[in-house]
């Protein structure tokens, strides 16, 4: 089974400064690999482990996807070769030029029997990439996916619903979306680190693709931190009948 695992690289929450006009600096922030994505790459790596095939890990961003670190980071854990994409424009992209982005390089690479994403980016987790990648590549898709078990050319997936379990039966080709709760990614050892850098990678531009014209179809106006405000600093003790309710008048004097 052929594989390819989608991942996006976000920026280190900790480095991320809150600046006195609530707008937030990402000057000092280091770049990683969502920790979503992460669970979509073991998720591949766990299938062809046991059915067999390989994983080709892709990306697509601006220039920080170059780091050569990140490279290493994303082919330690498995994927036997990395495509990227990597474009000025792909700096701010939204889910739509993301998606457009990901379905021509996936067409390009050529035929594969699935393709998983994560179930969001660790920045704005808007949930939606793998949905619309799936439209655009018109295969199935369904996100939520908790377990995957391969059967030939279909796959048995389990989605965790409030109060049950939902199993399907997905043909092949797919996009799935996985859940955190699918797996817990590896963590790759020094051997793999440094078998990493002899791993294969394929970088396109935006022309390469034949997406010079793509634009993202919505604009963010403004990212702001939420106010501070002071804590009320408001202690009640004991569990009796008296304190609960000054609780709720507390809560329900704050909320009017």
């Amino acid at each position: 089974m052929n594989i390819i695992a989608c991942y996006k690289i976000v920026p280190e929450e900790q480095d991320i400064v809150v600046l006195q006009d609530r707008s937030l600096s990402f000057a000092r922030a280091e770049w990683k690999i969502g920790q979503y994505d992460l669970n979509a790459i073991e998720a591949g790596m766990q299938i062809v482990e046991r059915a067999g095939g390989q994983v080709a890990a892709l990306s697509v961003g601006s220039q920080p996807l170059e780091n050569s670190k990140l490279k290493k980071g994303v082919l330690s854990r498995g994927p036997e070769e990395l495509y990227l994409a990597v474009d000025p424009k792909l700096a701010d992209a939204d889910t739509h030029l993301t998606a457009q982005a990901l379905a021509a390089a996936i067409r390009k690479i050529g035929a594969c029997d699935l393709i998983i994403c994560g179930e969001g980016s660790g920045d704005l987790y808007a949930q939606q990439v793998g949905a619309q990648l799936g439209e655009l590549l018109n295969l199935p898709c369904i996100n939520g996916i908790s377990k995957i078990t391969p059967q030939d050319n279909k796959i048995m997936a389990e989605r965790t619903l409030e109060n049950e379990v939902e199993v399907l039966e997905i043909p092949l080709p797919a996009v799935l979306s996985v859940t955190t709760d699918i797996n817990l990614p590896r963590i790759p050892s020094m051997k793999n680190i440094l078998a990493a850098g002899k791993k294969p990678v394929t970088q396109w531009d935006l022309s390469a693709l034949d997406l010079e014209q793509a634009e993202n179809k919505t604009q963010v106006l403004s990212t702001l931190a939420p106010e501070q405000v002071e804590r009320k600093q408001l202690i009640l003790e004991g569990e009796s009948e008296e304190v609960i309710q000054k609780l709720f008048e507390s809560i329900r004097k704050e909320l009017l």
